[in-house]
């Protein structure tokens, strides 16, 4: 699957692209040039280690800072799950047990 745009690499790993992004920062996943189309593209190397961790594993050290990356990158998907959980608990409540006025959802694409 080499030539993998930061999309379809995030897509094939079933992770968004702010995690392999997060993977960039963190030093675990390069940055590839770019192609004469204007994206980077992504190798099968690069989608072993978004799944795991670096390929050229040399120690315990690299499989540690790897899963803990990886652990990183499960919370910051767990935090936006939570406020998303939050936010609709709050819609279901509140169209639940107003009236049709306070139901943001029943007034989206309104004018303001």
């Amino acid at each position: 699957m080499a030539g993998l745009t930061i999309g379809k690499l995030a897509a094939a790993e079933g992770v968004g692209v702010e995690t392999v992004r997060f993977y960039q920062r963190r030093g675990l996943l390069g940055l590839p040039e770019r192609q004469s189309s204007g994206f980077r593209e992504y190798s099968e190397a690069d989608r072993w280690r978004l799944a795991f961790g670096p390929i050229e594993t040399r120690c315990t050290d690299d499989i540690v800072r790897a899963a803990q990356a990886k652990l990183g990158a499960i919370d910051e998907q767990v935090r936006d799950l939570r406020l998303l959980q939050c936010r609709l608990r709050r819609l279901v409540q509140v169209c639940e047990h107003g009236n049709g006025d306070d139901c943001l959802a029943l007034h989206l694409g309104e004018p303001l």
